[in-house]
């Protein structure tokens, strides 16, 4: 067994990594098989071709949805150094189909994995595979890569040691969670395996549960490296475990793995963790003579087939750079296609796959969607030259035109913009600088015009909350448990509540001292935009959860009763009682979508 430290890439290697600065990095190839998802990553242009691939196994729910940007960064690395790739959902999660019967327990998954490998050989060319799991994908991967009898490396970060275990810690995952969104008890999901509205399958649980690959009888690969959590008997366990069996075991320390799955919205990329994988995979492959064979065209990716909708995955924009994914009726179309926009750094699936199942019951309905990554999200590349953080930023506008110029091109009729948090303030951003924009919907808008004193990572971050909530939070015992248990930000809170009354007091100043205030200057640009939007005659639909953050921008800028509405015709306001921001409740989820559809019908009629 090596211990390494942690160490930057080799000169090769990062030189490689380096250059594909130098050229805008297309989305991975979006291919459909065994009624899922999968991006295939080839070898760059120019790049050395190893008789080796790699096969990402992603790990489950919540822990799911942060990775999700790990794994395309590292396909887009090991692709300049000439490794192509493969990853993709298991069925029931991301974008796979859905599943009535999971009889069959965990084979299913597993059966899914084993056609992704035979699926990456096809394309590839490739006669040796690397796994690299994550989380459960990992122990997915020291499982099935027995039974492949190609995989002569494998990667494993941070796997599941002990199913009970990883179970309990689901559990106390899911309860931080919820607390953060501020769900009561009764609106938690508790009777199953859960997190973040994500569901395990009761057959898939019952057998995690029995899991132990502590105790694995048989050898995964020759070659193992293990990426450990901190403070992890088991990773360490398990290490001993692997090379008592034989494998040539190289160890790493997780370094950033905290920031990486603490949430979505604000994970952090472990660079150099990245970096060293590269480097490891890079050698592993280096071992096998270069691939002979010439790698055969990727086709287009055929259609996903479910009840009352088909649904094609594909690239688009300019250098195909943004990936997105097309849900269309099976009988006949009517309305206006939505064009969704997602949430922060939530992949396109959406939180607890909202988006995914807001599209399929659309198409059910008539009504065709398109759902897709903006660049630096999920599964779409950065853009050259963008900043890296792309929220609240003009750059976005122009991932919404590219769609809306796809949409042009299908011939697939008028569009309108949805989209929650982020992704409203984006829908309605897009539904002015756009005219082709018909009608938009925005769920929980925190503002209308971006103020460049705030700092988006921090208003990521720090989850702020409305004054009511503030008020209500207060006088909860909970809030009282959580501050003394140290996991409430007293300093940001208190900063947060200032900021509101500051706007609150600025509303109220007399109107000759307004063009004084930064607050009153934001308020005239933000009516300027509602102004644009009504002389077009676009309608839009606010959408707030009762006590969302969202709410006090909306009072400051229309009136505490949106008396302020009397001005824009065009514009209608719903508030859902006993809803979190994430619109988590289903009572809530049904309120939106039928909203959407009704948005999207009204948009599509003649005159519109």
């Amino acid at each position: 067994m090596t211990a390494h430290s942690a160490s930057r890439p080799s000169g090769d290697v990062a030189a490689v990594l380096g250059s594909k600065a130098q050229r805008q990095v297309a989305a991975a190839r979006p291919v459909t098989f065994s009624d899922t998802v999968g991006l295939y990553a080839d070898s760059a242009p120019g790049s050395e071709l190893r008789d080796g691939a790699v096969l990402f196994l992603s790990p489950w729910g919540f822990e799911e949805m942060c990775t999700r940007k790990l794994w395309r960064d590292l396909a887009d690395r090991l692709a300049a150094c000439g490794i192509p790739s493969l990853r993709f959902d298991y069925p029931g999660t991301g974008d796979a189909l859905d599943r009535t019967d999971f009889a069959d327990g965990l084979a299913i998954w597993e059966s899914t994995a084993l056609a992704a490998a035979a699926e990456l050989r096809r394309l590839s060319g490739a006669t040796r595979l690397v796994l690299i799991g994550h989380g459960f994908g990992a122990t997915l991967a020291a499982t099935v890569a027995p039974r492949l009898e190609v995989v002569d490396a494998i990667v494993l970060m941070a796997p599941v040691v002990s199913g009970r275990f990883y179970l309990r810690e689901l559990a106390a995952w899911s309860k931080m969670v919820d607390e953060g969104l501020g769900l009561r008890d009764d609106q938690r999901i508790t009777d199953h395996v859960a997190v973040a509205g994500l569901i395990m399958p009761d057959e898939i649980a019952a057998e995690v549960k029995t899991l132990n690959i502590e105790t694995l009888p048989a050898l995964p690969a020759s070659q193992v490296l293990m990426v450990e959590r901190p403070a992890r008997d088991k990773d360490v366990a398990l290490s001993a475990h692997l090379a008592a069996l034989g494998a040539d075991v190289t160890r790493l320390p997780y370094l950033g793995y905290d920031d990486l799955v603490s949430n979505p919205t604000i994970a952090k990329q472990p660079l150099e963790v990245t970096g060293q994988v590269v480097e490891w995979v890079s050698e592993a492959t280096a071992r096998s003579e270069s691939r002979k064979v010439q790698t055969p065209e990727v086709p287009v990716a055929a259609r996903l087939e479910g009840p009352g909708f088909v649904e094609t995955p594909l690239r688009f924009g300019a250098d195909d750079r943004l990936f997105g994914i097309l849900c269309q009726p099976r009988g006949q179309k009517r309305g206006a296609t939505v064009v969704y926009l997602g949430t922060a750094n939530d992949r396109l699936a959406g939180w607890a796959r909202m988006t995914t199942e807001t599209a399929r019951y659309l198409a059910a309905k008539g009504v065709a969607s398109l759902r897709f990554d903006a660049a630096n999200v999920g599964d779409s590349p950065p853009v050259i030259g963008a900043p890296e953080q792309v929220l609240y930023t003009d750059h976005q506008i122009d991932d919404v035109m590219a769609a809306i110029d796809l949409l042009d091109g299908l011939a697939l009729g008028v569009a309108m913009l949805a989209g929650r948090c982020s992704g409203a303030y984006l829908a309605f951003r897009s539904a002015v600088a756009d005219e082709r924009c018909k009608a938009a919907v925005a769920v929980n808008p925190f503002t209308f015009v971006w103020d460049k004193d705030d700092v988006v990572d921090d208003a990521l971050r720090y989850n702020a909350r409305s004054l009511e909530d503030y008020g209500r939070r207060m006088v909860s015992i909970d809030t009282l448990r959580r501050l003394r248990a140290g996991r409430v930000n007293i300093r940001y809170a208190t900063a947060n509540i200032a900021k509101q009354l500051a706007n609150h007091f600025a509303g109220k100043m007399p109107a000759m001292l307004a063009p004084l205030s930064k607050y009153a200057r934001l308020k005239e640009a933000t009516y300027a935009s509602f102004k644009r939007l009504t002389e077009r005659h676009m309608p839009l639909t606010l959408i707030y959860s009762a006590n969302d953050i969202g709410l006090d921008r909306f009072r400051f800028y229309l009136g505490r009763n949106g008396e302020n509405l009397k001005r824009y015709a065009n514009v209608s306001v719903e508030i859902i009682p006993d809803a979190d921001h994430n619109i988590s409740p289903p009572a809530a989820k049904a309120i939106v979508r039928e909203q959407i559809l009704a948005a999207a019908l009204k948009a599509g009629e003649p005159g519109q």
